[in-house]
């Protein structure tokens, strides 16, 4: 999406650590008539695949996946980073580790959301090492659902992630895909 790339060149930070900041429209701040653009987007990648919900992991995630699936007019489930006193019943859970915080969730959602004969279409803001992305196919393979794809605003190429995921199968179409970051030199992959 040639439109991200230009606004992540002209609005995005790279910090220590490889760290892409994109605070002023994705993840701190939104940017909203940007972000309804990225869900009609990946809704438009998608269009074909038959998707009953879209489905994330919190926080950043949530914009995201909400502008995609209000565009394809279905429900978006999240998995929350720690068990609530509002959720229970029986829950799927998974661990997940956080290339940005460093740290390992323990991501639930309850069974009522997530059911077989689903087919999910994943997505989140970014994607680093896809550790996100495989806690989501693991608690749906635990479901008994189908996952149709998986999307990312941004996808840092350079860690590999994508890669690993789009070698084991899974249908992936990130927005941009940033094939080296260092500060003040961004660059990407090119469009296949």
């Amino acid at each position: 999406m040639k439109a991200l790339e230009e606004k992540i060149l002209r609005e995005g930070t790279v910090l220590p650590g490889n760290i892409l900041k994109v605070g002023s429209f994705l993840n701190h701040q939104i940017d909203v008539d940007f972000l309804m653009e990225m869900g009609r987007e990946i809704a438009r990648l998608f269009a074909d695949a038959k998707v009953t919900k879209v489905f994330t992991i919190e926080t950043s995630g949530i914009p995201v996946a909400m502008a995609t699936a209000a565009a394809m007019h279905v429900p978006m489930v999240y998995a929350k980073k720690h068990k609530s006193g509002n959720l229970s019943g029986d829950l799927y859970t998974t661990v997940v580790h956080s290339y940005t915080h460093n740290t390992d969730y323990n991501i639930v959602v309850s069974k009522d959301y997530i059911q077989p004969g689903d087919n999910l279409l994943l997505v989140d803001d970014f994607l680093a090492n896809g550790k996100a992305l495989e806690g989501l196919i693991d608690i749906a393979a635990q479901a008994g659902a189908k996952i149709a794809g998986a999307s990312c605003a941004i996808e840092k190429g350079f860690q590999g992630g994508g890669d690993r995921l789009r070698a084991a199968g899974v249908n992936l179409k990130s927005l941009a895909i940033i094939e080296s970051a260092e500060p003040g030199n961004i660059v990407f992959r090119d469009d296949d």
